[in-house]
């Protein structure tokens, strides 16, 4: 990550919309509104983009058996996901839906004709092995058992004629941008995956597809209206629609920042690179790969056994919860296995136990030597070092895509509080004043560096400071 005030501009990337959203997409969510808060925090222009892939083979399929519409469908589960936001207490600047967005079609065309006329683009027909979960061919060699390796799944065989994109022409560029980290693929193992992939050779790309075979949904290849431009071609091409902003350019003048999930690693660290090469667009600068949740050793999905409920978990446990267990479960690489008692053990262990702890013990010593306190002078060293080497630690982890380290060095500086509480027993002190200033300045310190992760909690934890006598995190156990 960039740590100067360069603009950033941190997006997620945009699901299918054929079913609600689970808990995995709420973890991508999250991690980018931790990512823009903090930048924000430190002075730094920030555009946060997220939104939903509308204009899926998936999204039609679905809607057929749904028997509705494929517009009625996509209308009612895009906004399924935009009300996330508000309880996950998320702040994205743009939330883009790419079938009804009156710039994206545009900027898909303008895509499209640049790379058209950089000769990178040209029609065939081609029978392969298509995965509808994925919206992608797959190579025999691809396919273990014969199926496809995210969905387990026996993928299709289809013959259709469609336009390729010269992929291929682009395998010595390709190598050359990702060996200088152009992106930056973190974390590393993902670096290397996508480097093996592009040294193994790269084949031609098909990028659209009939448009009888869509049901006409979609937006039309330019010149070539029985053709409708390729699910993940116009997909990818949102970030250039949700990066312009009020006349600005984010994309050509910002720091860019993809979060996505590993499984759509290919697509955002060959494919669009190469189309953004052809068309003579900047790269982005990162590329920032999470694993997957999973439920008794399955990955989440939108239905079926292994399937989380984000707002059902936030209206039971609170966001403060599922904020934290995002942050402070997931690792850097490797799947994680959610369950609600981990969740609330580790609420209850970290915030109701530690910091919420800390903060209910500076508050109460305060008000019961209010008379001691006057004004707020110079204070010790232990707060600033505290704070100073807590704020280091947590730039440096978010800097390497690490929310667990980040939240790590929090729960230290939480644990350091509690142990300076204990040696300096301000309670039995005749002048407690210099504890007191101390704990409350570490106190507000520690709010200011959690905010990212709890917007909620922090809100209650200054409160309780300033006097309020609520406790800022309750026990989940006892709900």
């Amino acid at each position: 990550m960039s740590t100067s005030l360069t603009p950033l501009l941190v997006s997620t990337a945009i699901p299918y919309v054929n079913a609600a959203p689970h808990l995995g997409h709420v973890l991508e969510l999250v991690q980018a509104d931790v990512l823009a808060r903090h930048a924000r925090a430190a002075g730094r222009p920030v555009r946060a983009v997220s939104g939903t892939d509308d204009n899926s083979l998936k999204n039609v399929l679905a809607a057929r058996a749904a028997g509705v519409s494929t517009s009625a469908l996509v209308a009612a589960n895009s906004a399924k996901f935009a009300s996330l936001h508000e309880p996950l207490e998320l702040v994205f600047d743009e939330f883009t839906r790419t079938s009804v967005d009156p710039r994206h079609h545009a900027v898909v065309e303008r895509l499209w004709r640049a790379c058209a006329a950089a000769g990178d683009l040209y029609r065939k027909t081609y029978t392969g092995h298509y995965c509808v979960g994925c919206e992608a061919f797959y190579n025999p060699a691809e396919l273990p058992n014969g199926r496809c390796p995210e969905h387990l799944l026996a993928p299709e065989e289809v013959a259709e004629d469609n336009w390729f994109f010269r992929l291929s022409a682009y395998t010595e560029p390709l190598l050359a941008a990702l060996e200088s980290d152009r992106p930056r693929v973190l974390p590393a193992a993902r670096r290397n995956e996508v480097l093996a992939f592009v040294r193994g050779g790269l084949g031609d790309l098909s990028v659209s597809r009939p448009a009888n075979r869509a049901r006409g949904w979609g937006i039309p290849v330019p010149d070539d209206p029985d053709q409708v431009v390729y699910v993940w071609f116009d997909a990818l091409a949102y970030y250039l629609t949700a990066g312009t902003a009020g006349g600005q350019d984010w994309w050509s003048t910002a720091y860019r920042q993809h979060l996505i999930g590993k499984g759509i690693l290919r697509f955002h660290a060959v494919y669009w690179p190469a189309i953004l090469l052809s068309a003579g667009l900047p790269l982005p600068d990162e590329v920032l790969v999470h694993d997957y949740l999973t439920v008794d050793g399955a990955k989440i999905a939108k239905s079926g056994p292994a399937s989380a409920d984000p707002l059902t978990l936030v209206e039971r446990y609170g966001s403060d919860a599922v904020r934290w267990w995002l942050t402070s479960e997931v690792p850097k690489l490797g799947d994680v296995d959610f369950t609600e008692a981990r969740l609330i053990h580790r609420h209850d262990t970290d915030l109701a136990g530690g910091l919420g702890n800390l903060i209910n013990r500076t508050a109460a010593l305060s008000q019961r030597n209010i008379d001691h306190l006057g004004a707020v002078g110079d204070i010790d060293d232990f707060a600033a070092d505290t704070l100073g080497v807590t704020g280091e630690k947590i730039n440096s982890a978010l800097a390497e895509y690490d929310f667990r380290a980040a939240t790590d060095a929090i729960r230290a500086a939480v644990a350091q509080g509690n142990r300076y509480v204990e040696r300096t027993r301000p309670w039995a002190c005749d002048q407690p004043e210099r504890a007191l200033r101390t704990l409350t300045a570490l106190g507000n310190g520690l709010a200011d560096q959690v905010e990212p992760f709890l917007p909620a909690g922090t809100a209650r934890l200054r409160a309780r400071l300033a006097g309020s006598a609520n406790p800022p995190f309750r026990r989940l156990h006892s709900r």
